[in-house]
């Protein structure tokens, strides 16, 4: 039997732009993309916050070091700049896999700088720093 696991996320990033006249999608710093193993592309669920609001979009990449965090389209009528989302991304596999796999976890300041946690519970997550 196959499940679908929460694989990696992108917790508290702080959204940079909100564009409603862009086609959609999120836009990603490209390094924070690599911290995360997320692809270009892949679709992701973006939960503000601030909000409450949750949706679904894809990732597109942004210029490299930018930390930029942009929600583009219809979607950016759910966030405005400054607001904190996580951004998740998800895997389907075996569940005996699945029993082993280790998600990751990369933490953001309010910059979208990768953080150290301090309050996530050891060996529960793989953290990236």
């Amino acid at each position: 039997m196959d499940v679908t696991m929460f694989r990696s996320k992108l917790h508290k990033a702080c959204v940079t732009q909100a564009d409603m006249h862009y086609e959609g999608s999120i836009t990603i710093d490209r390094d924070l993309i690599d911290r995360a193993g997320m692809l270009v592309y892949e679709q992701v669920d973006v939960l503000n916050i601030n909000t409450g609001a949750r949706f679904t979009t894809y990732v597109i990449e942004g210029e490299r070091g930018s930390r930029v965090i942009g929600v583009n389209g219809a979607a950016a009528r759910l966030v405005q700049a400054g607001d904190r989302v996580i951004i998740l991304s998800y895997a389907r596999m075996d569940i005996e896999e699945a029993r082993n796999f280790t998600p990751t976890v990369v933490l953001l300041d309010e910059h979208n700088a990768v953080v150290e946690p301090s309050c996530v519970p050891s060996g529960s997550l793989k953290r990236v720093s």
